[in-house]
């Protein structure tokens, strides 16, 4: 992760991760802030920054070298995302989702999976993909979907529905999670790829956000979907692990994008404060404010060093999924105090579109609640420390 020193830990990056982070600092200031407030105006989903990044190679990240991906560590896509998401939680998210849904095919997909859907549709194909588990009626509890997957005749007829998929309307296939054996509770699920061109797939309607805007977020209908055998991901009824796999891989980088939108409200609270004068002084220097932006730096600093934590488990095989739980329930929860802090520095400003702040605080909340909510991760802590 970092480079070695003689008491064995170092919170220095690698000249060749200092370069990572520059390369996408740049690109974040270039191609995405200055469209950030119309693409979350106007809705737009960011295409044309996605394939701009793509060849800047800040896609598809965790895909292996030799599917044409980057290969790089779960620290790395760490330092990436929260460049991006300093510029747009919103862009950032659609950029980076590739990442999520490629996962059940990297943690377990065999090699002829792998050639095909990483390699040939990713990679080659600049192709999007979305990973497909919440239901309407399950969203926190992923044991309770109800998508159903039937075998005959050597395939698997899926019907079932899932929502609020990021990059649905966009996404050229899924990674779907189902029910093969209802009866079995968590051993019953299974993970298939769904083509989007399969007949019976239908993406419904787009959902209009509060935040994250630029993130296009949708429903996907599936109704008596062939799926052949050859696209269940694993093993027939692990789904439910892979899935948990896939959170504890995962969650480092949605907390890494909180830590962003936690620096960039930092940055803003410190540019207004030191220009923005009352009782004849700045106003950092009344305590009231001074102090609220000194927590927004404390708690900045350590839901990084979570975050870094937490990429590092990951990059060394370590499964303890209180440290992603610990990284991405701190990291939103101080993101979603800093946006909400920011907003109170700049006083009637902060409330008004014409600043940034305003856009943070509405893009933040999600992070409480997708990739598990704040309440889920405790629950995952309070599991783990009892057993």
């Amino acid at each position: 992760m970092a480079q070695t020193n003689t008491s064995g830990v170092s919170f220095m990056l690698t000249d060749e991760q200092v370069m990572l982070q520059k390369m996408a600092r740049e690109f974040t200031a270039n191609e995405i802030m200055p469209v950030a407030a119309e693409y979350d105006e106007h809705a737009t989903f960011p295409e044309d920054i996605f394939h701009k990044a793509r060849e800047l190679g800040i896609v598809n990240m965790n895909i292996p070298e030799e599917y044409g991906g980057v290969g790089a560590t779960a620290f790395e896509e760490c330092v990436v995302a929260e460049e991006l998401a300093y510029g747009c939680t919103g862009i950032s998210t659609s950029i980076t989702t590739n990442g999520l849904g490629a996962l059940p095919i990297i943690l377990a997909g065999n090699e002829q999976q792998k050639q095909y859907w990483l390699g040939e549709r990713l990679s080659d194909k600049g192709e999007f993909v979305s990973y497909g588990v919440t239901e309407a009626a399950a969203g926190s509890n992923v044991v309770g979907i109800e998508t159903r997957a039937e075998q005959k005749n050597g395939s698997y007829i899926i019907n079932g529905s899932k929502t609020f998929i990021t990059n649905a309307s966009h996404a050229h296939f899924f990674t779907i999670f189902a029910k093969t054996d209802p009866s079995a509770g968590h051993r019953g699920m299974t993970c298939f790829v769904v083509d989007r061109d399969a007949p019976g797939v239908k993406v419904g309607k787009k959902f209009d956000k509060i935040g994250q805007r630029a993130s296009d977020t949708a429903e996907i209908v599936l109704e008596d979907v062939e799926v052949p055998a050859e696209n269940v991901i694993g093993e027939v009824g692990r789904g439910f692990y892979l899935a948990m796999a896939v959170f504890d891989h995962s969650r480092p980088g949605v907390a890494a994008a909180a830590v962003g939108l936690q620096r960039r409200a930092l940055d803003e609270s410190v540019k207004y404060a030191k220009e923005r004068l009352a009782f004849g002084v700045p106003i950092y220097q009344h305590q009231a404010i001074g102090h609220k932006i000194a927590d927004m730096a404390i708690n900045y600093e350590a839901a990084r060093l979570l975050v870094w934590q937490a990429a590092w488990q990951v990059d060394n095989g370590i499964a303890n999924p209180k440290v992603p739980a610990y990284a991405k329930a701190f990291a939103a929860d101080m993101a979603t105090k800093a946006a909400v802090d920011a907003v109170q520095v700049l006083g009637g400003y902060g409330y008004m579109k014409e600043y940034p702040v305003e856009k943070l605080l509405r893009d933040v909340k999600i992070f409480q609640i997708y990739e598990g909510t704040s309440e889920i991760q405790r629950n995952i802590v309070v599991r783990e420390l009892f057993r």
